[in-house]
Order: structure tokens, then sequence, then C-alpha cells
């Protein structure tokens, strides 16, 4: 088995039993209310959870098949967080609440002569509580480093501790820093039990308007995710109590609200992405992917709309490369299509994003099997879905003028059975091109080509297809960095701007031509994998032939940043790199 068949991510994500939306408050304060809530299925309707197949055309033998591979797991429904968020200007002595936490850098922690700090903030902090903060900084040996805290149980003021978190060097604090500032004060909040927070920074006189705007957002970011924790299939869990966030010292009023909302817009869209990668497969078939997309859909209707194609309306269209994929597995394919119009009904630009959609990816006859395989996470091989139908929920909350999105996921299984392709099959793609299957484990890529062909016939200007596609991207660039590859500069500026913004990692690879001679056929037009070396620059050449030459391409290997081996749960990675992409194309 090649290295890009033993590592290609695959995955089944679970269907959210939940949403996520916001609202705001136009207070005085400029308050700003995230709410977290779930929509559960109104009494009578089919769970989201059910593993009942999508498709009505499944004989009923099919479907009772399916069913008695399921098991009886169902989300629990969890009663979310709900989280305001205020931005004030405030004496630090005249808050009150359960811990004011302070974001410091290496250069705030500078001490004078006797031992005091430099920084009027902490200065003041400390001379509040008596010079103990100095004193336990000192000996907890907190210098701002990145990723260091500490928390200090105080008496006598109207907060019971502070806390100081480390943003590490003054100048490189940046978006991921300051979500990282979010993610320790939702960890602090949650192991104290506390359910008010205050976050202020240490040094923020020099940062001007918009830095400000870009560090509340990213703030906010990390709190919200920091708290999400995903339980709806654990018995029993920790959960956090944070109800409300004040954040001072970076300014207030309706552009600071406006972005906060944003920001909640965005967690929805993040939230929502992770909950489908951690699902289960036997949670989220490819007829649940299309039924949590229809609900986004149904939830935005004003602006987005859902077309879902069945394996018959594929067949018409002649999807013969992703039909393959999808035969062997007894829960039939859904193709899926959301689009997104302006409310003002006005389009200057049409985009694309298109996500791979293998809830499930066994690796067909070329089975995936021995260390570093990675089968028992193939739920997450439909990572760029998820990728692509988060951004289709914040974009349908945020409802930006001028551009029009088409989100599109060939959902499918690759598993094994008599109907199964075979290697050495060849498929024939609906742009006419055929394709000789010599490892039924490179299935991504077959999906992706019809996705693509679709995308283009709608007549957008730009695709970004995201994919779970190679373990040779994952050990060229490890499991934080996506590379990504396009044949258009200027694509590749406005996605690398966009990432600036949100903090994503993405690295550009090389399309380099020549390699193609290794994906030659002796008997069709091209074979689906090429060879062990430059895995991950054949694949993005593979898709490269599925593309309208006029149409600018980008293809994200996102195999690596997907999932977060620590945490052991998905990241939601890409989808507000996504977001901000399309937002720079509104008006």
């Amino acid at each position: 088995m090649s290295a890009l068949a033993a590592f290609s991510a695959s995955t089944s994500a679970a269907i959210l039993a939940s949403r996520i939306s916001a609202c705001s408050s136009s207070l005085s304060s400029s308050v700003f209310c995230l709410r977290l809530h779930r929509r559960l299925c109104s009494a009578g309707s089919r769970s989201p959870f059910s593993p009942r197949p999508f498709c009505s055309r499944t004989p009923m033998a099919q479907r009772t098949v399916a069913q008695a591979t399921l098991g009886l797991t169902q989300a629990n429904a969890v009663d979310p967080p709900q989280i305001s968020f205020s931005a004030k200007e405030i004496e630090l002595g005249e808050w009150e609440g359960d811990i004011l936490a302070v974001g410091v850098t290496e250069n705030d922690m500078k001490r004078d002569s006797e031992s005091k700090f430099e920084n009027p903030i902490l200065k003041k902090l400390d001379e509040l509580v008596e010079g103990l903060l100095a004193e336990a900084s000192k000996e907890e040996d907190f210098s701002g480093k990145a990723g260091q805290s500490t928390v200090l149980r105080i008496k006598g003021l109207g907060f019971k501790r502070l806390g100081l978190l480390g943003l590490g060097n003054s100048s490189s604090s940046s978006i991921s820093a300051f979500r990282g500032l979010g993610e320790g004060v939702a960890a602090a909040a949650k192991s104290s039990q506390s359910s008010s927070v205050a976050i202020l920074l240490a040094s923020t006189d020099e940062l001007p308007a918009d830095t400000k705007l870009k560090t509340a957002y990213s703030i906010v970011l990390g709190t919200v995710l920091g708290t999400h924790e995903d339980t709806r299939f654990k018995a029993e869990s920790k959960k956090s109590k944070l109800q409300s966030v004040d954040i001072i010292g970076l300014g207030s009023g309706s552009d600071l609200a406006q972005k906060l909302k944003y920001a909640s817009n965005v967690c929805s869209g993040i939230i929502f992405g992770r909950e489908l990668v951690n699902a289960p497969a036997n949670v989220l078939t490819p007829g649940a992917l299309a039924e949590e997309a229809s609900r986004i859909a149904a939830e935005c209707k004003d602006v987005l709309s859902a077309k879902i194609l069945d394996a018959e309306q594929c067949k018409e269209l002649k999807m013969g490369s992703y039909l393959g994929v999808a035969a062997a597995s007894t829960n039939p394919p859904h193709f899926i299509h959301l689009c997104y119009k302006p409310p003002n009904g006005e389009v200057k630009t049409k985009l694309a994003i298109v996500g791979k959609g293998l809830t499930f990816d066994s690796g067909g006859y070329n089975i995936k099997t021995g260390p570093g395989c990675l089968i028992e996470l193939m739920k997450f091989d439909m990572g760029g879905s998820a990728a692509t139908l988060g951004a289709a929920r914040a974009i349908g909350l945020i409802k930006p003028p001028g551009v029009e999105v088409h989100f599109i996921v060939a959902a499918c299984e690759n598993m094994i059975s008599g109907t199964g392709m075979r290697p050495g099959d060849i498929l024939t793609a609906s742009n006419g091109k055929t394709i000789e299957v010599n490892n039924t484990d490179a299935e991504g890529r077959l999906t992706l080509a019809d996705a693509l062909v679709y995308a283009c016939n709608q007549g957008v200007e730009k695709i970004v297809d995201l994919a779970t596609l190679t373990g040779a991207c994952i050990v060229a660039l490890g499991p934080s960095i996506a590379g990504f590859f396009t044949p258009s500069e200027d694509l590749a500026k406005e996605v690398l701007s966009a990432s600036a913004v949100t903090g994503e990692k993405l690295w550009r690879l090389p399309l380099e031509d020549s390699y193609w001679e290794s994906m030659k056929s002796g008997v069709a037009d091209m074979v689906n994998t090429g060879g062990r070396q430059g895995g991950a620059i054949t694949a993005a050449l593979f898709l490269k032939q599925f593309v309208d030459e006029k149409v600018q391409w980008m293809h994200i290997d996102m195999a690596g940043p997907v999932w977060n081996e620590k945490k052991k749960s998905a990241t939601g990675f890409g989808i507000s790199t996504l977001v901000e992409w399309v937002l720079k194309h509104s008006n």
C-alpha cells in the first residue's frame, strides 16, 4: 500500500442535534449576547441521528441490512452554554465577577530595580492585591510565554480570582495568540466553575482601532470554541458554567458590536463543522449529511437553497467516477448542492466551495491495514464537506452582499462488497475522461472529479476545494499545516490573505506538471494514483483534469489539521478562512 493510501484521511461525521446561533443586544455598553442552542427535531419528526438511510428509493431489504449494522447509538440532547459578551471601558478595581484575566506579553513582565512591574496595568493590579501578583508570578516563574498561565485566589476585592495568561513575544503576538488567550480563559473558567469573566490586555494603548477589532474577534472565537465540548456521545461530563465575558480596554460602540456578531456567526459554523466530523460513521451516513445540509438551507431559507441528487439523478449527469466509489455501500450516495444568493439579489461574483464527503473510507479492496493506516479515524474523511457546510451555515447567517456561492459535496462511503469497484476497473467521469482505478483507497479524488465538473457547470469564476486527501501532505507539512495547490497567483494571494486574518496555516506546494507522467494509463486517460513520491502533488494534478481552464481553482489538502490528536477531536479547520475569503469578494 502506498504512503498516500496508508494515511489517506477519511471520516464520517455525526449529525448535529444541535445548532448554534447568536443574538446581540444594543445596550449602551455594547453588550453582545452569544447564544449557543440546539434545535432538536419537533415532536413526531425523525431525529437527525436516526440510523435509517435517507434515500427513499433504497429497497426495503437494503435498508434493513444498513440499519442492522448501525447499532443503537444516538446523540444526547445537550444543553449548551449561553455566553454574553460585553465591550466595556471600566476601572479595574470597579469590575466585579469571578475571574479577571489579563493577557500579558513577555515584554509586559519587565520589572524595575525594586522588582515591581513597569507595565502600568500590572503595576496597578499588583497594588490592589498588595504585591501578591508580583510575588506569585516570580515564584511560579511566569514570564508571559505563550501558553503560560497562573491564577490567584483573591479576597477583599470585587473579583474572586486574578489570572495572568501569556501571549508570548510582543512582536509575535498574533491572531492565534489572542485566540489562545480566549481558550485559556475558557479553560480557567471551566476548572473553577466560574460564570463571569473579564478579559483585558496589559498593553493596548498602541493598538490601532482595526487591530483592536481583530483582537476582540479572536478572543471571542477562542473563548467560545474553548468553552465548547462535544459531549453528545458521553454518559457524563463536566460542563462549563461560563455565562458572561466582559472585554475591557478594546473599545466599545457599533463597530465592535458588529465584529462580535460576526465572530458568533463564524463560531456557529465552526462548531457545526466540528460536530459533523466528530460524529461516528454509524450516525452520520451520506443521507444524514444531506439532511443536515437541507436543514442549513431551511434555517436560512431567505438566502440559501438546497438541491440533493440521488444515485439515479447522478447517473443521468454521467457521474461515473463518483458513483464508482459509492457502489459498494448499502448506504446510498447523496450529491449535495447548496446555493447562497444575497438578499438584495445583486451578484457581481460567483464562487464555489467543494468539499470531499467520504463519511467512511475502508480503503475498498485496497483495504487500510497495518500500523498508521488510521482506519479507526476514517470518520474524518468528510472533513472537507464539514468545512464546506460549516462555511455555508456561517455565510447564511452573515448574509454578505454581492456574491453568489455554491457549496458542493459528493457524499458517499467507500466500502467493500460484490458490487464495489475493483483495482483495474475503468470509470468514466462526467466530463468524459476515463480513469483506470489502480488503487481503490485513492477514492476521494474520484468523488471530487465529478463534483468539480459540476461546480464549473454552475458558471462560477473561482473554486476552492478542500479534502483530507493524502497522507503524503501530512508527511510533508505535519499535523498543523494544510497544503494548497493552484495555478492562479491571484487566488493564492486571496486565500493566503484570508488565512492571515484567521490564523489558519496554509503552505503553497507546486503543481509540477512533469509528475503527470506517472499518472498516465495504458488503457484509459489516466490512473488515479501515481508513485509513492510526490503523492500530494500527483493528487492535485489529477483534480486539475476536471476543472475548466477558464475557472480559477485551488485545492487544499487538509489531511493534517482536520484533527487534533491531543484533544481527540475535530478542529473545524478551514471554515473561518473560507468565510473570510467569501467576504473579501462581497461589496
